[in-house]
């Protein structure tokens, strides 16, 4: 494995396994799965409702604590000083932790000025060992890292894949001393990402799959990622990327792919913001009915 060291000391291995949609039934195997081939760094969320099946993993796993790097993320609607910190404070309790190694602020809505100061003192307190935030664009995170904040953002988590490759807010993260960080860097296969002609190529130069040859570029550009699968063999599969190196000319032929454009959303149209506002309502609202179900 390797290790990126933090604006804070903290270091935070390269490459994670990430648990977003995957169903609370099958985190708790999928966590196990992924710390038996070697992962050391787990990505899970508030919204992905399966923070408690993470921690069941991780009292389970004979893998001390100390090792296992562990990230989660504080959602829209527990924004503002008091809700972040008590959703922190559960996060931790779902978790079975004493601490959590990476908070971020999961999106750049709301009041997350407040919210970003509950961290601070969480941070201060050892509850938490590195903050940061996510889907933060070049202007947000200058803004956040140079008003009004004690504690520099260690990690800016981003969509970056081929397509959208990120290239100018990576360069201006590090002009902040802030670690990039990737998010979807498959695209959930859109835009034919796994059997893209370039990528496919490139990977048969060194019998690696399309997906392999993506993680390898990010690492190579020190960005950290985080994948996910359910299936053993493709958990191995994506693990399996550090015994290669792509070339310069490799590099740059990855790079005539990007396209600048989110394979998702954008983050500063209103209308996508009203659409967060929209689907956090109903996303709390469908995560109580279903919880509710399961006490009959």
């Amino acid at each position: 494995m390797e290790y990126v060291t933090l604006n804070n000391g903290v270091k935070m291995p390269i490459l994670g396994f990430g648990v977003y949609q995957i169903p609370q039934e099958e985190t708790k195997q999928a966590v196990l799965d992924a710390i038996s081939v070697g992962y050391r760094s787990i990505d899970t969320a508030q919204s992905y409702f399966n923070e408690e099946q993470v921690g069941e993993a991780i009292k389970e796993t004979d893998v001390p604590r100390e090792e296992l790097f562990i990230t989660t993320k504080v959602w829209i609607d527990n924004y503002g000083y008091d809700k972040c910190k008590k959703s922190v404070e559960e996060s931790l309790e779902k978790l079975g932790v004493d601490y959590i190694d990476l908070v971020l602020l999961h999106q750049p809505f709301s009041d997350y000025y407040e919210a970003y100061r509950a961290l601070e003192d969480l941070y201060k307190e050892g509850k938490i060992r590195a903050i940061g935030v996510s889907n933060f664009y070049p202007d947000r995170i200058t803004d956040i890292c140079l008003f009004g904040r004690e504690v520099i953002p260690a990690v800016n988590q981003v969509e970056t894949n081929p397509m959208n490759a990120q290239y100018e807010a990576q360069e201006n993260m590090e002009s902040l001393n802030v670690q990039m960080a990737a998010w979807a860097p498959f695209g959930e296969g859109m835009q034919g990402m796994f059997t893209n002609e370039t990528l496919v190529n490139i990977g048969k130069k060194y019998n690696k799959s399309a997906a392999q040859v993506i993680l390898r570029w990010l690492i190579q550009r020190k960005v950290v990622v985080a994948c996910k699968s359910t299936h053993l063999e493709r958990i191995k599969e994506n693990f399996d990327i550090f015994d290669f190196e792509l070339s310069d000319e490799d590099m740059e032929e990855i790079k005539t792919l990007d396209n600048k454009d989110s394979l998702f959303f954008d983050h500063a149209d209103p209308e996508i913001v009203k659409w967060f506002d929209e689907m956090t309502v109903v996303r709390r609202t469908q995560h109580r009915a279903s919880e509710e179900q399961k006490k009959w």
